[in-house]
């Protein structure tokens, strides 16, 4: 017998939690995240479903379209051998790893909803007329190599193989050598057969905001967002000895440009967060050498987007001209504007009987799908305090089930 979502629920938030902070720190591949990858790998097997994955990692668990044996096995369909479909189908699903001290739901949600929308339709007797698969895509968040939506982008092919197994952790070990320790040949590494049996996809999120009202919305579209990695460069000396109008102190320069960088996302409506911080030598009684900090930015269109970054480092380099020192900025990752394509979107508000639409500034791996072409849609759940990317990010239960029944219907309505 499968288990419930409470109980799936209760099961997969057990683990990787850190007892102190109650965050978790799934970055791909590594043990809490490998963990949590078994244990979806154990509830596909327990409903039969057979599971394909590609040279990354990513991973689809099909479901036959001539649904369940008594024993819980893939009966009939138009799937091949092994029990992958040889027919596009619609995939739902999200994923398993968390940002650093992330919260419970974002990507586990969409995961183990999936699996039981998919309860609610076996339980049902329904038979799709495509197959219906269950995704966990890899290193959504970016929190271990810096690259947000990993998994989906190289199963795009919008990140070119080479250039992913050269990302680093900040240990200094390479995707190559995380993969190679994982038990993966990083030579299949690059773009995904997943994709091509890909018809459609939804992907069910927590809100990462408060504006949804009811328990279940229908997202609308994607902001435009980027990480921006910002070098500011000056020269190491005494804290003690040093006059302060002999310096040339990379913090400050930071300092500034943190400050110009709220000032000028508020101006124009947008997002701005400067989130993550190296400093060389690092050392309390020196001034810095260097200080290299990430932005991340993101905004209602791209036109403010990229005016939002002009503005932000044509500060940057004033403040540098004053400081006596340096800076360089470097985009590490852009992605545009995603519209949701519009009749999709609508069609599964009249599943939902008028659910509202709305947008996200969140990024997430339905982007990167919608952007590769294919019909893309996502629901999210209410969040009743709008809090995410920390331990404190919630869901109620009620709303969470009704995300499972809303998601289901959608599925049944697509799939029929």
């Amino acid at each position: 017998m499968t288990e419930s979502f409470e109980q799936m629920w209760a099961a997969l938030a057990a683990v990787g939690r850190d007892p102190s902070t109650g965050g978790y720190r799934r970055g791909g591949w590594t043990p809490s995240e490998r963990a949590a990858t078994d244990w979806f790998l154990d509830q596909c097997a327990a409903r039969g479903l057979a599971v394909e994955s590609d040279g990354i990692g990513n991973l689809v668990a099909w479901w036959a379209p001539g649904g369940f044996g008594a024993d819980g096995a893939a009966v009939g369909g138009s799937g091949t051998s092994a029990g992958v479909p040889a027919v596009p189908g619609v995939v739902t699903g999200s994923h398993l790893d968390s940002v650093i001290d992330g919260g419970a739901f974002d990507g586990p949600l969409g995961v183990v909803s999936a699996l039981a929308a998919v309860d609610l339709l076996r339980a049902s007797g329904f038979s799709s007329s495509v197959p219906i698969g269950v995704g966990a895509f890899v290193e959504e968040e970016g929190s271990r190599f810096g690259m947000p939506c990993l998994g989906s982008r190289v199963a795009a092919g919008v990140l070119p193989a080479s250039k992913a197994l050269a990302l680093k952790d900040r240990a200094g070990v390479s995707l190559a050598d995380a993969l190679a320790e994982a038990g993966t040949d990083p030579a299949g590494v690059g773009p995904s057969p997943l994709l091509a049996r890909m018809g459609t996809f939804v992907e069910l999120h927590v809100e990462q905001g408060r504006a949804l009202t009811a328990p279940v919305g229908v997202a609308s579209s994607i902001w435009p967002h980027g990480r921006y990695r910002f070098t500011f460069t000056g020269e190491a000396n005494h804290a003690g000895t040093t006059l302060m109008e002999d310096r040339h102190d990379p913090m400050l320069t930071y300092a500034m440009t943190a400050l110009a960088a709220n000032k000028q996302a508020r101006l124009v409506g947008a997002r701005a967060t400067f989130g993550r911080l190296a400093v060389e030598p690092n050392g309390t009684n020196a001034v810095p050498s260097q200080v290299t900090a990430w932005l991340d930015a993101r905004a209602g269109s791209t036109e403010v987007l990229e005016s939002l970054l002009e503005a932000i480092t044509r500060q940057a380099v004033e403040r540098a001209g004053r400081d006596g020192t340096k800076v360089d900025v470097v985009a590490e990752s852009v992605s545009p504007v995603v519209d949701f394509p519009a009749g999709l979107r609508d069609r599964l508000v009249g599943v939902l009987d008028g659910a509202p639409v709305l947008p996200t500034g969140a990024g997430h791996d339905a982007g990167v799908f919608s952007d590769a072409g294919i019909p893309t849609a996502m629901l999210f759940v209410r969040n009743p305090t709008g809090v995410s990317h920390s331990p404190a990010e919630h869901a109620e239960m009620d709303d969470c089930l009704a995300g499972v029944e809303t998601l289901a219907a959608v599925l049944k309505d697509l799939a029929q």
